[in-house]
């Protein structure tokens, strides 16, 4: 369905406050950004950014949105290409690893957003980064062959893959270990698979 001219222009407005935000974030820190200063810097009034995005963290959720819509296209290309599942889920996780490493100081607010205790702002985070349906997707294959526990849905997997991931990259990004990223969430997501696969 083609959209209107209203909403192309709609369209074209939040991604111009989008790109500049991001572009702020990047370049005084996310906690240093001000609204004002991105409404400023895309040519519209304060009140214009708040039309689009209720609040300054929204605009990270488009971030991860689009982050994790790149995963599930990579994650479908590689299953089509008859790459094992588990081959798929540890090559996703390194590409979310390298954005991660990338954009570090994106991503503990992103993170934190998850864990917002307001409940709506919170559920709108998890909505947005759905990278448990990126987990589930992958694992479907694993699950269909009964090849996953019984005593645990796919989905409720699916989670626990996915909330470590959240935890293990914002402790990463936040505090920083002695080891990278890839290691940090290679190990973890050997503990989970460990006690996710049948035996």
């Amino acid at each position: 369905m083609e959209l209107s001219l209203r909403e192309r222009q709609k369209e074209r407005r939040r991604s111009e406050i989008y790109e500049a935000a991001i572009s702020l974030f990047k370049q005084s820190g996310f906690e240093h950004t001000t609204a004002t200063e991105i409404a400023r810097a895309s040519g519209v009034s304060r009140g214009t950014f708040f039309n689009y995005y209720p609040y300054k963290e929204a605009v990270l959720l488009d971030y991860g949105s689009l982050v994790v819509d790149k995963l599930e296209a990579e994650a479908k290309q590689r299953l089509n290409e008859g790459r094992p599942p588990l081959q798929v889920l540890y090559e996703v996780w390194s590409l979310l690893a390298d954005e991660n490493a990338r954009e570090r100081d994106l991503f503990p607010p992103l993170a934190y957003e998850v864990m917002n205790p307001n409940p709506e702002r919170a559920q709108t985070a998890y909505r947005a980064l759905r990278l448990s349906g990126v987990v589930e997707l992958i694992l479907r294959p694993l699950h269909e062959a009964g090849e996953l526990r019984s005593d645990l849905s796919l989905a409720r997997i699916s989670n626990l893959i996915a909330d470590t991931y959240l935890l293990v990259a914002l402790r990463w990004s936040a505090y920083g270990t002695g080891r990278g990223l890839h290691d940090e969430l290679r190990m973890s997501l050997d503990l989970l698979l460990g006690g996710a696969l049948k035996r």
